[in-house]
């Protein structure tokens, strides 16, 4: 998400007047909803509307648990040989899949083993059978090692994951090795959720290593849902994936670990969902959860940043929530995307980040997940790059 990042570096008009009928069948149940005003409160979120090819709208869940630092969790750094507590600092950008009737979350955890400023991220694991109380694996499950990806991962670590399924029932994980100082894109897989087999940069190595040195990170990949499961989904024979934070770009591939760059005819990476000036994503337009098929195109929720929201009430760079529609058929050409967002910072704990100015930004809802369960859809989301909590699109 933000954090360690390029971004704090930097420091639709549709109504739904269609109506329920057409949405219904491009997300199935669970979307009767449709017509209500979309966000909970707030000066803006009152008068949003949820496009008829889009989801919505999404409701805090005021009693779900909200997963935040914990002092009293430790492991084993392979790296320094020592005991550390690995998550006391900040948790943020949560992942999400439903397996065996459970969701299992994965969440990036920092610790404070550089102060108050940035720590070394790890990825931990959190399940749930009613979506909304979580038990915590007591170790991370992806992390820095003394491995082939450690010039890549230390001291920054891994963050913000995102999970598909892959056609063999195995899970794709794509994940950000932050090295302290530059952001690449990686890619890990798990046949059950818990050991995870890194393999390495998702585009280190295309068009002849020119994407090695590239950054890269948030890598969305597209799938079509099946109940609960989203699955990684071949169009014209290849994987896709949308990825990146200043301009959503383009990567296919053969295998769900191996991505090659879509470039235009001069050799340029292609952008399909640029940054607009003036508008809610006017410093960053970056992937959300897995993107999906529907009966209107590639539907995307997708986290944007803007330099102040007057219309919010709120200063300096503010991170909201919107979404954007694809061709199933071609997935580089946008239909239609949100001029507005649908979730925005309203909440104290969404505006004002819980730990040091300095190790973590402020104004911030981000949104890297999204699971059908329970007869609902549920998304968990960053908030101040502090702690995860979750919203819900109820029937």
């Amino acid at each position: 998400m933000k954090k360690i990042t390029r971004r704090s570096m930097i420091q639709t008009s549709g109504i739904v007047a269609a109506g329920a009928a057409s949405l219904q069948g491009a997300f199935g149940a669970g979307v009767s909803s449709l017509m209500r005003l979309a966000g909970s409160s707030g000066p803006a979120a009152e008068n949003v509307r949820i496009p008829s090819w889009g989801l919505g709208p999404f409701v805090r869940d005021n009693g779900a648990d909200h997963i935040g630092a914990r002092a009293e969790s430790v492991f084993p750094c392979p790296v320094t040989g020592k005991i550390i507590p690995w998550e006391n600092k900040d948790v943020l950008c949560a992942a999400a899949v439903v397996k065996d009737g459970k969701v299992f979350l994965f969440y990036r955890a920092e610790d404070k083993s550089r102060g108050e400023s940035w720590g070394t991220s790890r990825i931990g694991l959190a399940v749930s059978e009613d979506g909304r109380h979580f038990k915590r694996h007591p170790e991370p499950v992806l992390y820095p090692g003394n491995d082939f990806m450690k010039e890549y991962e230390w001291p920054g670590g891994c963050q913000d994951p995102r999970v598909a399924q892959a056609e063999d029932g195995s899970y794709v994980m794509t994940y950000t090795a932050w090295d302290g100082e530059f952001a690449r894109l990686c890619c890990a897989t798990s046949k059950d959720l818990y050991k995870w087999t890194k393999h390495g940069l998702a585009i280190g190595t295309c068009h002849k290593g020119k994407y090695r040195d590239f950054w890269s990170k948030s890598g969305s990949i597209v799938c079509r849902r099946e109940g609960s499961r989203f699955i990684a989904e071949r169009i014209n024979g290849k994987y896709w994936m949308y990825f990146n934070d200043t301009g959503l770009m383009l990567a296919t591939s053969d295998n769900l670990t191996d991505w090659n760059v879509l470039e235009d005819a001069s050799g340029k990476h292609l952008t399909v969902l640029p940054m607009r000036p003036g508008g809610i994503d006017s410093m960053v337009t970056e992937g959300g959860p897995p993107t999906f098929m529907t009966d209107k195109g590639i539907f995307m929720i997708y986290n944007a940043g803007a330099n102040g929201r007057p219309d919010l009430g709120l200063t300096g760079t503010v991170w909201a929530v919107a979404q954007a529609l694809f061709d199933p058929r071609d997935p580089t050409k946008l239909i239609d995307r949100m001029d507005h967002d649908f979730f925005h910072p309203e909440r104290d704990f969404e505006i004002k980040h819980a730990g040091s100015a300095e190790g973590g930004n402020s104004n911030v809802t981000f949104v890297e997940s999204l699971v059908w369960f329970n007869n609902e859809w549920r998304f968990y989301y960053g908030c101040a790059d502090s702690i995860v909590a979750s919203a819900a699109c109820r029937p």
